[in-house]
C-alpha cells in the first residue's frame, strides 16, 4: 500500500524554524497531529467554563449561546492562524499556500452535485442516529455536567421563552450554522488531513475519529459522527477536493439551522 503524496502548495516559503516549520511541514508526526486535533476542543471547553457560560447565565439566554461564543473565541483566531501561516510561507496572508486539497480537480457542477449528496447524507444520517446518541449518553455519560447536556438534541434550549430562543438562534445561527463549521473544515481537512501521508488509507479514519473526539463537550456523539462524517472525509482524502466536505459539514449545519429555526418558529418542535 503506497502513501498518497501530500497535496500541499508548492510555493517557495521564506525560511522558518521551530514550531512554525513543523506546522508547515508536509508531514506531521502522529503525536503532533493528535495534539493539533484535540487542543482546540480543550480550549473551547475552557473558554465555555471560565467565561462564556457565566456570561450567558448572567444574561439569561440559552446555554447554546455559550457554546457559540466559546467556539468563536477559539476558531476565529485559529482561522487567522492559518492565514498567518500562509504569510510565513509566501509573504502574504492566504490559505491556498497552506491548505491541501484546494486544487479543485472536479468541475464545479460535478462537485456541487457530489457535495449536495454528502450534505443530504450527513443531514439524514445524523438525525437518524440521534437515538444512538441518546443511548450512549444514558449508558455512559450521565456524569457529564455541562448545562444542557442530555440525550435530546435540543436540551441546551430548554427552559427559555420562545422569543428568547428564536433571538438566540438568529444571532448565533450564522456562526454555528456555517462560519464556524467552515473554519473547522479548513483546519481539520485542509491543514491536518493532508499532512498524514504516513498513515495511507488510515488517514481519513484517524482524522475523523480525532475530529469527533475534539467535541469534548458531547462525547456521546463520537460514534454517530464517525458514521456520518467518514464517507465525506474519505472522499476528500481520496479525490483531494475539500469542497466535498465543505458542502457536507457547513452545508448540513446551515440546512439544519434553517429547518430548525423554521420548525421552532412554527411550533413544530
Amino acid at each position: 500500500m503506497s502513501d498518497k503524496p501530500t497535496p500541499t502548495a508548492t510555493a517557495e516559503a521564506p525560511e522558518t524554524n521551530g514550531f512554525v516549520a513543523k506546522l508547515l511541514a508536509d508531514r506531521h508526526s502522529i503525536p503532533l497531529s493528535i495534539a493539533l486535533h484535540l487542543a482546540p476542543g480543550a480550549l473551547i471547553v475552557a473558554v465555555y467554563a471560565l467565561a462564556a457560560a457565566p456570561l450567558t447565565r448572567a444574561m439569561g439566554v440559552p446555554i447554546f449561546a455559550a457554546w457559540a461564543i466559546a467556539l468563536a473565541v477559539v476558531l476565529f483566531p485559529l482561522m487567522f492562524g492559518l492565514m498567518w501561516l500562509g504569510k510565513q510561507r509566501t509573504g502574504g496572508y492566504n490559505l491556498r499556500s497552506v491548505l491541501g486539497y484546494m486544487g479543485k480537480p472536479y468541475p464545479r457542477g460535478r462537485i456541487t452535485w457530489i457535495g449536495i449528496g454528502f450534505m443530504l447524507y450527513m443531514t439524514v444520517v445524523s438525525q437518524a442516529l440521534l437515538p444512538l446518541d441518546g443511548i450512549v449518553y444514558d449508558t455512559f455519560f450521565t456524569w457529564v455536567q455541562f448545562e444542557g447536556s442530555g440525550s435530546a438534541a435540543t436540551t441546551y434550549l430548554d427552559g427559555y421563552s420562545k422569543s428568547t430562543v428564536l433571538v438566540t438562534i438568529a444571532i448565533c445561527g450564522p456562526f454555528t450554522g456555517f462560519i464556524l463549521p467552515l473554519i473547522e473544515e479548513y483546519y481539520f481537512r485542509g491543514l491536518l488531513l493532508p499532512r498524514l501521508p504516513q498513515l495511507g488509507r488510515w488517514a481519513p479514519l484517524f482524522n475523523t475519529t480525532l475530529f469527533s473526539v475534539y467535541h469534548f463537550w458531547a462525547p456521546w456523539t463520537v460514534l454517530s459522527k464517525l458514521v456520518f462524517l467518514l464517507p465525506g472525509v474519505w472522499f476528500v482524502w481520496d479525490k483531494r477536493d475539500i469542497r466535498a466536505s465543505i458542502w457536507m459539514h457547513p452545508g448540513s449545519a446551515l440546512l439544519a439551522t434553517v429547518v430548525g429555526i423554521t420548525a421552532y418558529s412554527l411550533g413544530l418542535m
